[in-house]
């Protein structure tokens, strides 16, 4: 590479990210399946509120303490679990050691870390790594996810590296410092006769940080999938600590058998009329009297 390139310069795209961007994106409608065990209920809670397809693009909204690593590291034991064959790669980035030790020990899927006590370069350089990666898998013709420990502090890290002579908007954020983020992002897909890469992200709100506010916006409503989590709800020790109202994935019917989705729309118009608290102990209630959710969508689809 180029040392004399200028810092808010991206490097020029390689090989495969052109062989990449030439591949046709589609709808997703393979359903990636998070229930494990019955008494595991957050990924079943994830399959009725949020599901996951091959090649989506999922943005997971969380205020502090409540509860992102787990849903993470969740997606990451029932994708080994259920769907094997997936390429998975876990991208850590300005996080805390002990907390990259902790997600190594807690999941089967290549765990790629750039902590905190790394520099910047280093956060770039393992971030363009990991997106290659998947990004081949999909060009091979296989399924690849890459689970994004934060996409916050991922633009915070460009934004440092972008050129000091660029505009500021806003928060403090460079004028050229989304752009590597937002193509990161925005790579998810499902390819037609081929593969798909799904990325899941975090996003940090309710820091204290203008410049979090301001990133969470550039992304907001990118997405395909939003899983926003609720401190109300974590304060009260209510977990998963889901907002069951601004959760949800478009076009969730290209994911489920007409019979099950009837019974999801079913649940959705129950859910609406009630009080987030009353929404969160009715779900809660139903996972535990049906061991599947297959069995809860067939009943209440059936309209017994």
């Amino acid at each position: 590479m180029d040392t004399r390139r200028a810092p808010s310069q991206a490097p020029a795209p390689t090989a495969v990210r052109k062989a990449f961007e030439q591949l046709t994106a589609t709808h997703p409608t393979q359903r990636m399946v998070m229930e494990t065990r019955p008494e595991e209920k957050l990924g079943r809670w994830m399959d009725l509120l949020t599901p996951i397809g091959r090649g989506q693009r999922c943005l997971i909204v969380a205020p502090p303490k409540t509860g992102k690593t787990t849903l993470l590291k969740t997606i990451s034991q029932a994708l080994t679990q259920n769907h094997p064959e997936v390429v998975q790669l876990v991208l850590l980035v300005d996080e805390r050691p002990e907390e990259v030790t902790d997600f190594e020990r807690s999941v089967k899927a290549k765990v790629v870390a750039s902590s905190s006590d790394k520099s910047t370069e280093n956060h770039i350089a393992r971030t363009r790594g990991v997106l290659e990666e998947a990004m081949q898998a999909v060009l091979d013709g296989r399924d690849a996810i890459i689970l994004l420990d934060s996409i916050t502090r991922l633009a915070r890290a460009f934004n440092l590296h972008s050129n000091s002579n660029s505009k500021t908007l806003s928060g403090g954020l460079g004028a050229q410092a989304m752009q590597e983020p937002r193509q990161f992002f925005g790579a998810a897909r499902y390819v037609e006769n081929g593969g798909s890469l799904t990325v899941v992200a975090t996003a940090l709100i309710e820091t204290g940080s203008r410049m979090d506010d301001v990133i969470f916006q550039e992304f907001k409503g990118t997405g395909n999938m939003e899983l926003v989590l609720s401190r109300d709800l974590a304060e009260k020790r209510c977990f998963p600590a889901i907002n069951i109202r601004e959760s949800g994935t478009r076009k969730e019917e290209l994911l489920y058998p007409e019979d099950q989705y009837r019974g999801l729309v079913s649940l959705r118009q129950i859910m609406s009329q009630l009080s987030p608290d009353d929404a969160f102990r009715m779900v809660d209630k139903v996972l535990t009297d049906f061991r599947r959710n297959q069995d809860l969508l067939l009943q209440l689809g059936s309209g017994r």
